[in-house]
């Protein structure tokens, strides 16, 4: 019976052994420095996977951002974002997979020899994950805010699993405190290991001052405001994809408008090689340079086919949502002009937020502003965007609204309504703008949680795909109360530092039996007539 346990034992053993260092023979050196590097690069490597994998999981809400750049590079649109995710994500696993090993194996006394195949991965991964973040930082460096910003969100969260997370570690640094030979060391180790553990423990003083969720007064629930419509639901820019953020009860429709070789505005987000994302204009104009050979008027717009693209390339992966009769909706899509815009926004009381893309001076501008005063519609829910010739607007139509882009130019012209990106403000400069009753709709938000934080923050609206979404949601993902939140840090504070104190007082047991073993083997020795 007990040999067999010993096999048994034995069989864990190789396979663990064969899991990290592919070696299922016991090695017959032991070169501790270098499997201790080995080790540090592995848990280093594993911190910043992590790290890595959170920065690419909180930006998802800004994934067409990327998937357009590779667009514009490749001309096919394919959703990089994701495919990059599932790459890091492989990799995090990877990586914890092999510390979760080594941790094995010092538990149970084993040698640290990373087999070379590991080696080769693991700094090619480093490697790889140092490129992606220098390629983040100049290709992308608006985003950087998005992290700071998710920290407002998942900050008490955080807190709480980097405490589970020492606790665990306190184990295996407390054996390397008891294991180091100069006590210089042991010093240095258990100095730096104190002061990460009481920085985490008292994080929440920081935490509870920037973490707008943490309140017992929630304010209002932000007015939705559809991104080209409802694009998650329909193409976007279409009539289908208008009349679907109809149904989600949204407050305006966000739009880009254009105007045709016959001067007629129409409505079209993309104005480099515009028509091929969202249109067959590439088959059905093939050869035609539409950068050089002028714009195509109306009637030939109105018969491109606008819906196709959507069902193929099913960019928000909602697709299989949508019923056949749907399906069948989509496919006849064309490209809408914007009288057909002010119509539907007309009928429903719904107000227009829009850009106007490839602006050719006061013309266009001119254009747009008559297009809009002849369809009838209340000039209160034109929501004016556009920054250039705004003094002529203002005097050709005073009763539009006029939004901004940036606060100075707001200031400057006596305005009261901010456009802004998401992460452009903090929560204190939006509490300001909220206290000095400036309307401030933040763009592009997706994401629950995201929407969650801007909702406690106190913002009056929001630019979305997920409008359908949004409009379910009664209240915010989480919300806690001050003195709740205080009760649960306080709790799991203490709980942890008493597992470590546990933990430690066992070691030192352990440590004190080992004296008391080899004091009492040492007296054995000297006086061989003791029993």
């Amino acid at each position: 019976m007990l040999s067999h346990k010993k096999e048994e034992s034995g069989c864990g053993l190789v396979c663990l052994r064969g899991f990290y260092s592919c070696n299922c023979r016991q090695p017959e050196g032991r070169k501790r420095r270098r499997e201790g590097c080995w080790l540090s690069l592995v848990f280093l490597a594993c911190l910043l996977a992590v790290c890595w994998l959170y920065v690419c999981m909180v930006t998802f809400n800004d994934r067409e951002d990327v998937n357009w750049k590779g667009f514009t590079i490749l001309k096919k649109w394919v959703n990089w974002f994701m495919v990059a995710i599932i790459i890091f994500a492989v990799l995090t696993f990877y990586y914890a997979l092999l510390l979760v090993f080594a941790l094995f194996q010092i538990a149970l006394k084993e040698p640290l020899e990373l087999h070379c195949v590991h080696q080769v991965f693991l700094l090619m991964g480093v490697l790889f994950v140092a490129l992606a973040v220098a390629a983040f930082t100049h290709g992308w460096p608006g985003e950087w805010p998005t992290v700071a910003v998710s920290l407002q969100a998942t900050g008490p969260f955080l807190q709480m699993g980097a405490v589970v997370a020492l606790t665990l570690l306190s184990w295996f640094v407390i054996q390397r405190v008891h294991k180091a030979r100069r006590v210089g060391s042991k010093i240095l180790l258990s100095l730096v290991f104190s002061i990460i553990v009481i920085a985490v423990y008292l994080s929440p003083l920081l935490i509870r001052c920037h973490t707008p969720c943490l309140s017992d007064d929630i304010p209002p629930k932000p007015e939705l405001i559809g991104h080209r419509g409802a694009p998650m639901l329909a193409p976007e820019n279409t009539m289908m994809s208008f009349e679907r953020s109809v149904a989600c009860n949204v407050t305006a429709f966000e739009t880009d408008v254009q105007i045709s070789g016959d001067g007629v505005p129409f409505l079209m987000h993309d104005h480099d090689d515009f028509f091929l994302r969202t249109t067959d204009a590439k088959h059905k104009f093939a050869g035609r340079d539409f950068n050089k050979s002028g714009k195509l008027t109306l009637e030939e717009l109105q018969d491109l086919n606008a819906g196709d693209w959507f069902l193929k390339t099913d960019p928000f992966y909602t697709v299989s949502q949508l019923s056949p009769e749907e399906k069948e909706m989509a496919t006849n899509q064309t490209v809408p002009s914007l009288v057909q815009l002010l119509d539907l926004a007309q009928k429903n009381n719904i107000s227009i937020l829009f850009d106007l893309k490839n602006e050719n001076g006061t013309n266009d501008t001119n254009i747009v502003v008559e297009t809009i005063l002849m369809s009838g519609i209340d000039p209160r829910l034109i929501f004016w965007l556009p920054p250039t010739q705004r003094s002529d607007v203002k005097k050709s139509a005073p009763g539009f609204k006029q939004y901004y882009n940036n606060i100075s130019d707001m200031k400057k012209e006596g305005g009261t309504s901010l456009n802004l990106k998401y992460n452009s403000l903090n929560t204190y400069e939006l509490r300001k703008l909220d206290e000095e009753n400036i309307t401030v709709n933040l763009w592009v938000v997706n994401e629950s949680w995201l929407f969650s934080l801007l909702w406690c923050t106190g913002v009056s609206s929001v630019t979305t795909n997920s409008c359908h979404r949004f409009q379910k949601m009664t209240q915010p993902d989480w919300t806690l109360g001050p003195t709740q939140y205080t009760a649960i840090w306080i709790t799991v504070d203490l709980l942890s530092l008493l597992i470590m104190s546990g933990l430690i007082y066992k070691s030192l047991l352990v440590q004190r039996k080992k004296k008391n073993r080899v004091t009492v083997s040492n007296g054995h020795e000297l006086n061989p007539f003791l029993p």
